[in-house]
């Protein structure tokens, strides 16, 4: 007798977890196949952050993203019996009196208000370079997406709704009122596999560029961070010293490994911020799921609504995929129509 689940999910990074999650709020049946082969959730540093650093401009959509996106992480904190949310400000160094000017003006912007401190803000300058001081922003963060991730798979495992296997496109059979994989009958099937999605001969058509970001995690005991500092590298701290830096961008190298010239690259930025020794104790790297236009990828096919898509997160995962989970359940269940920013019609002559 063949098993029959309202969703299939490909892939269980944070689109994926979000996804399953919305699913079982929802009180729908499910199973995951995930195999591993993409990282950038796993090695993702993990921020949320309602501004663009670089210009102190919103990021698109924030508040929304935000009011969905922290109560969710504190219910699967209850839920998984884990911390994941670490509440950490960010402290956004600047380079001139230009740039001070600049963030005083962009704090003034009642949307901006509730994020940006209009005071400037003192650091450690034995340590760090900051001699134009910096910026404080408020309701920022960090999830630990690594260790959620795990104990989300470790859930699923729990109800046997985890597949660890690679998922075959070639054994889907769509009939009318249904779709089959392998004596698996289903509903739909929702792809959810980050970069991968390169490889799904249904979407692969989708214009992801997709971008390796490196990481570098250093022991600095006297620098003693209490906030994510943004400067020429962003340092979030993990805690007994311990501090994540990065992150490289690049759009040619697809792969997974980390290089010592992205190792190179990150040193040598650090070293312009940071007036200490350190060690360097881990290197990691993943390829995030990017698009030209910076705005995800939601939807279905176009001759087969039974196979749909959520991706191209990008480097604001954690913020919009929750989101954006209930944008795609809403849309595939009762209908309502996706912002055409996301909705993958928006690229309709290149799929």
């Amino acid at each position: 007798m063949e098993r029959s689940v309202d969703y299939i999910i490909v892939g269980l990074g944070l689109a994926g977890l979000a996804f399953a999650e919305e699913l079982e709020a929802q009180g729908r049946t499910f199973v995951v196949f995930e195999d591993n082969s993409q990282t950038s959730s796993q090695v993702a540093g993990g921020m949320y952050n309602p501004v663009i650093l670089k210009r102190f401009t919103p990021v698109w959509n924030a508040k929304e993203q935000l009011e969905v996106a922290i109560p969710f992480y504190k219910s699967l904190e209850q839920k998984l019996s884990g911390l994941y949310d670490e509440q950490w400000p960010i402290y956004r160094t600047f380079k001139s009196i230009e740039e001070q000017n600049n963030w005083f003006i962009a704090s003034d912007k009642p949307v901006l208000q509730d994020y940006m401190e209009a005071e400037l803000a003192e650091v450690d300058q034995k340590y760090i370079e900051a001699p134009f001081k910096a910026g404080r922003l408020r309701h920022t963060g960090r999830i630990r997406v690594k260790e959620l991730l795990d104990a989300y798979r470790d859930h699923l495992k729990s109800k046997h709704l985890l597949k660890e296997e690679p998922f075959r496109y070639e054994s889907i059979i769509t009939w009318k009122d249904y779709v089959e994989y392998r004596g698996l009958r289903t509903g739909k099937i929702v792809f959810c596999e980050g970069n991968g999605l390169k490889k799904n001969p249904f979407f692969n058509k989708l214009p992801l560029t997709g971008t390796k970001g490196e990481l570098i995690t250093i022991h600095a005991p006297d620098l003693n961070l209490n906030y994510v500092l943004k400067s020429a590298v962003f340092i979030m701290p993990l805690g007994e010293d311990r501090y994540k830096v990065g992150a490289t961008f690049n759009w040619k190298d697809k792969t997974n490994m980390p290089t010592s010239e992205g190792r190179t690259e990150l040193e040598r930025k650090l070293k312009t911020v940071i007036k200490c020794d350190y060690t360097v104790v881990g290197h990691e790297a993943g390829v995030r799921p990017t698009t030209g236009d910076r705005r995800p990828l939601v939807g279905v096919h176009p001759s087969n609504d039974r196979l749909a898509v959520l991706n191209g997160l990008g480097t604001r995962g954690v913020m919009i995929a929750p989101l954006m989970a209930k944008k795609l359940y809403q849309f595939l269940e009762n209908g309502l129509p996706l912002d055409k920013d996301v909705d993958i019609n928006r690229f309709r002559s290149k799929k």
